[in-house]
């Protein structure tokens, strides 16, 4: 390894990508290639009352049309898998997809989607998280706007005793931190082609980033066996989280299962902000208790997750930003819990580290708040309480090879921070 670490190394796809020989799945043209749009819901929550297609399969240049009823096997996917491909009744956001058409080219797409007959009883969408979780809010969902882990309505971690800490604590801080959407905006947008194959298989050039993770799933919605599909891969031209979900390959294969010809559905960029999965919102209420001499004594977390209208990555989620959200410190006491709940959006996911970076922000955040309230250096409050070999961590695990101590010392050095020399001694193999 010797000859590649701290060595620029060339990418062994750049020359393909900056001479522009680098093939994506949009650049793939098939003869005789349909193309698909989709009709999206224009309200946040609703009911469909009445569709009608039949004047959009009638028009020239349509080659067909497909909705709820379309799809042979489950119309439902995702790591819980709740979401419809395509809904057959109940609205959950604005974006989900009711109605496709494949046609000779966009432009007769779009206007074969002019002519589809669509009555929603508009009913009353919920944004808040906060609200959502209320009593009397409007149902996201029928079985309740928050996620039940088998722990209940929220996702527990527990160690010590947190009351107790909070009675031998010299100061009690507070904070609450919040974290906003996020979109991934990758250059390139969702995307999938999909035709008959020579063998009479169906094949999907797909952007997926989970290839045989998403293969499972659309097996189950084409009815078909993972044999019968060629889900075929390739370079993905930007993806961060985005691609770890399904948003045309279920859409592109129905269509070429039923029309038998090439197709390809392609978002705009429009839709890919409005429609698709983000870095979904945080809420995070700390509460520490501290000694004078720097010590967390105990800490108290609530994280609110807004997941959006289904279950997407959400509750897997939630359940890994609470064993982590207490950092990387010795804290005898810690009480976390997570709360995932629904709203009328579009369903949030995953994006670059998701849920460890958005409560690391939070808790470093609160560190800092710490710090002040308390007359103290950030780095010696940082310092005092890091891991050391032989801590337990907030899920009762014992705290094996720390480096928290000689990462920060590095960063201070890289960063010309001139440490005191008590911090300097420190090390994460004891105390």
């Amino acid at each position: 390894m010797t000859e590649y670490v701290g060595k620029p190394i060339p990418r062994y796809d750049g020359i393909g990508h900056v001479t522009g020989r680098t093939t994506f799945v949009d650049d793939i043209h098939l003869p005789g290639m349909l193309y698909i749009k989709v009709l999206l819901s224009p309200v946040h929550k609703g009911i469909i009352r009445h569709l009608d297609v039949s004047a959009a399969e009638r028009m020239p240049g349509v080659a067909g049309v497909i909705t709820a009823k379309d799809v042979p096997g489950k119309n439902a996917y995702g790591l819980i898998p709740d979401q419809p491909v395509f809904t057959p009744e109940h609205i959950r956001y604005k974006g989900e997809r009711i109605a496709a058409v494949a046609a000779v080219d966009e432009d007769t797409a779009m206007e074969a989607l002019e002519k589809i007959k669509l009555e929603i009883e508009e009913q009353t969408p919920v944004f808040d998280p906060f609200e959502a979780m209320q009593p009397d809010a409007p149902l996201v969902r029928p079985e309740g706007n928050v996620w039940v882990f088998n722990s209940g309505t929220t996702r527990k971690i527990r160690l010590g005793d947190v009351e107790e800490g909070f009675k031998q604590a010299d100061y009690i801080i507070e904070g609450t931190y919040t974290n906003s959407t996020n979109d991934h905006a990758p250059m390139e947008p969702q995307v999938s082609v999909a035709y008959i194959d020579e063998t009479d298989r169906l094949a999907i050039h797909t952007v997926s980033q989970d290839l045989y993770f998403h293969l499972g799933m659309l097996s189950a919605i084409f009815n078909l066996p993972m044999n019968k599909i060629r889900y075929i891969g390739g370079t993905v031209g930007g993806g961060f989280g985005a691609k770890n979900d399904i948003h045309c390959d279920h859409v592109a294969g129905l269509m070429a299962l039923k029309i038998r010809k090439p197709v390809k559905y392609r978002l705009t960029r429009h839709e890919e902000m409005l429609y698709t999965t983000k870095r979904g919102p945080w809420t995070f209420e700390f509460k520490d208790g501290v000694k004078k001499d720097g010590r967390i004594v105990a800490r108290k977390v609530r994280t609110i997750h807004d997941t959006g209208a289904y279950s997407g990555m959400g509750p897997y989620v939630v359940d890994k930003n609470a064993i982590l959200v207490a950092g990387p410190f010795a804290i005898p006491n810690i009480w976390i819990d997570g709360i995932c709940v629904y709203t009328n959006k579009p369903p949030a996911s995953s994006m670059r580290g998701f849920g460890i970076i958005n409560g690391t922000s939070a808790e470093q955040l609160q560190m800092n708040r710490i710090a002040e309230a308390i007359g103290m250096d950030p780095w010696e409050i940082r310092f005092i309480n890091a891991w050391r070999d032989g801590d337990i961590g907030a899920t009762q695990f014992t705290v094996v090879a720390a480096g928290l101590i000689e990462a920060m010392k590095r960063a201070a050095e890289l960063a010309g921070v001139e440490l005191p020399e008590r911090l300097k001694a420190m090390s994460s193999r004891g105390r």
